[in-house]
């Protein structure tokens, strides 16, 4: 089952979240994955691309950190844990790429609200960490898959391949598993080494 929604809206989120809770009975683990994205450095920037990439990759990421956790406060712990929230931030928000100001600055910002979210609310028995992930072929049409980048993604990568959705799946599986209980507050990089080199 999936429903469609707009995180930049409360509402929007509020409404989301009681839905589950009335069908599953709580709410165990929230993923904020939802992200738009514009090429574009600073200056080319227009307030409108600034305002919209903001409102879904940024204010999203913080209503449903702020509504998954007003839900999770509420909950009995199960194996010591009210509740655990994943959210996908980027390779982006570690390092600055060229013409890619918006997104990487509100990547940067999910990076940082993950690590707060999970100081704030360690004691209240709540987990947060994101993925971050590197190059990730969906097959979706657009620049991201022009030759050239793809050329210098496999040049960088030190794995011998490029991510697959699964490799991301796999990771928020993990962090939103009771084998990373004690895992918080991190930005699981799921680069093939990217950041290592």
């Amino acid at each position: 089952m999936s429903v469609a929604t707009d995180v930049s809206s409360w509402e929007r989120v509020d409404r989301l979240i009681v839905g589950a809770v009335e069908r599953f009975g709580r709410l165990d683990v929230m993923v904020n994955n939802a992200a738009t994205y514009t090429s574009t450095n600073l200056v080319q920037t227009s307030e409108s691309q600034w305002d919209q990439v903001l409102r879904v990759n940024l204010t999203g990421m913080f209503h449903g950190c702020k509504r998954a956790v007003q839900q999770m406060l509420g909950q009995e712990p199960v194996d010591e844990v009210r509740g655990r929230i994943v959210n996908i931030s980027s390779q982006h928000g570690m390092v600055a790429s060229p013409g890619d100001f918006p997104y990487g600055v509100t990547k940067g910002g999910t990076v940082q609200l993950t690590r707060q979210v999970a100081v704030d609310h360690a004691r209240d028995l709540i987990v947060c960490n994101a993925v971050a992930p590197g190059k990730i072929i969906t097959g979706k049409p657009g620049a991201a898959n022009d030759p050239r980048a793809l050329e210098y993604s496999h040049q960088r990568t030190p794995w011998p391949r490029l991510g697959r959705p699964e490799d991301v799946a796999g990771a928020a599986l993990f962090l939103a598993s009771p084998l990373a209980s004690f895992v918080t507050g991190i930005n699981l990089m799921v680069d093939g080494g990217w950041m290592a080199g």
